[in-house]
């Protein structure tokens, strides 16, 4: 029988009151709900048997700490509010990849598509100071990413980050944001009008309490959901000693695949990933190497009537087959920009890029260092 309003926040209040006991760390929850159940045992359970499990001290802290009525108004609030989810460790909604890591957060704190969780995730992350190369790889690794189905997840930080949610968002498949502070704050402040889309069209998680600030410590624990989140995580671009490495290095712990971009042996946001390659993180150099690492098959480019894509022009559909052909024979075996193959091909920029991305999928070309293309076969 499903539960009613007054049940749900009866659950709720047992949930947050598990998170403020003074000194009661995860180890610890996760050692009380493996002995009583849900919160509402442990709170029922005596004295004697809590310090049993967790010793006197946090048994006196649980029997003596009263859940915070206005952090669980606040709390409530926010949840009633549209697009917002709060998600319990026992919530059949609860993230799967995350019931593997050592220590699932209790609470998750989830506002836009809930149901994005559930999908397969590749983490793309790097450096908040990063090159307008470094911005161009990871949206355009993030978007052929999520046109194979992948969902993009990231931290939400300037530079690499916010250029893989961007990718993200161009595809179905959309981006998760995992962040360092409360769900109600925004933190870079200049990525207010990102995370409103992401918030619109895809997800923003964090497992701190409403009102959480941007404190330092709070983003090594956002690193290892994002981490979590994903069956690999991509380094665009790190200084050997970044946040985006510690990612790395928990989702290698995790048992999950390392990719790392290379790049020019004087650029100090290269050191990082040839570290990486060096420690056992595969050299990829296009999304399929990734795709093909972790045995995904690209899904088929959807063509629109008869083997055709539209022309953003309003002119005559033009024939997907015969125009990657054109392209093919108009890019040649050098190098080549967007704007020189415009110009051989008679296409427009937004026509190249929609035809570029199925061929780079299908390892026919490869985006270089500078926005160049480079025919493969």
């Amino acid at each position: 029988m499903p539960e009613t309003n007054a049940e749900l926040t009866a659950n709720l209040a047992f949930w947050l009151r598990l998170t403020q006991i003074p000194g009661l760390g995860g180890a610890a929850q996760r050692a009380l709900l493996k002995a009583f159940g849900l919160p509402q045992a442990i709170f029922a359970a005596s004295r004697a048997a809590l310090a049993a499990v967790v010793g006197e001290r946090l048994a006196a802290a649980l029997c003596a700490t009263p859940v915070d009525e206005a952090v669980l108004e606040t709390t409530l609030a926010w949840a009633a509010q549209p697009g917002h989810h709060l998600l319990t460790l026992a919530d059949a909604a609860y993230p799967q990849a995350l019931l593997g890591l050592p220590d699932p957060p209790l609470l998750l704190y989830v506002q836009g598509r809930a149901a994005l969780l559930a999908q397969p995730m590749l983490a793309v992350v790097g450096s908040r100071n990063a090159t307008a190369q470094g911005v161009r790889d990871a949206q355009a690794f993030a978007e052929a990413l999520g046109a194979a189905g992948l969902t993009v997840v990231s931290g939400l930080a300037l530079g690499i980050d916010a250029a893989a949610h961007r990718g993200g968002l161009a595809t179905p498949a959309g981006t998760v944001a995992v962040i360092g502070t409360g769900a109600d704050r925004i933190y870079p402040a200049r990525n207010q009008a990102l995370a409103h889309e992401i918030a619109e069209r895809g997800a923003i998680v964090s497992e701190f309490a409403l009102g959480t600030p941007a404190l330092a410590a709070n983003f090594p624990r956002r690193n290892r959901l994002i981490a979590g989140f994903a069956l690999g995580t991509l380094v665009v671009e790190a200084a050997p000693r970044s946040g985006s490495l510690i990612t790395a290095r928990l989702a290698a712990e995790a048992g999950r695949e390392v990719f790392a971009i290379p790049g020019s042996i004087h650029s100090p946001l290269a050191r990082g990933c040839h570290q990486l390659i060096r420690e056992g993180a595969k050299l990829v150099e296009s999304a399929q190497d990734i795709l093909e690492e972790l045995r995904l098959n690209p899904p088929p480019i959807k063509k629109i009537g008869a083997d055709e894509t539209p022309d953003p022009s309003g002119s005559c559909p033009i024939q997907q087959d015969e125009t990657e052909e054109q392209v093919l024979t108009s890019l040649g075996r050098a190098p080549c920009t967007v704007d020189a193959l415009a110009a051989r091909s008679g296409l427009t920029a937004e026509q190249l890029l929609a035809i570029l991305l199925p061929l780079e999928l299908g390892g026919r070309i490869a985006q270089l260092p500078g926005g160049l293309y480079q025919r493969l076969d």
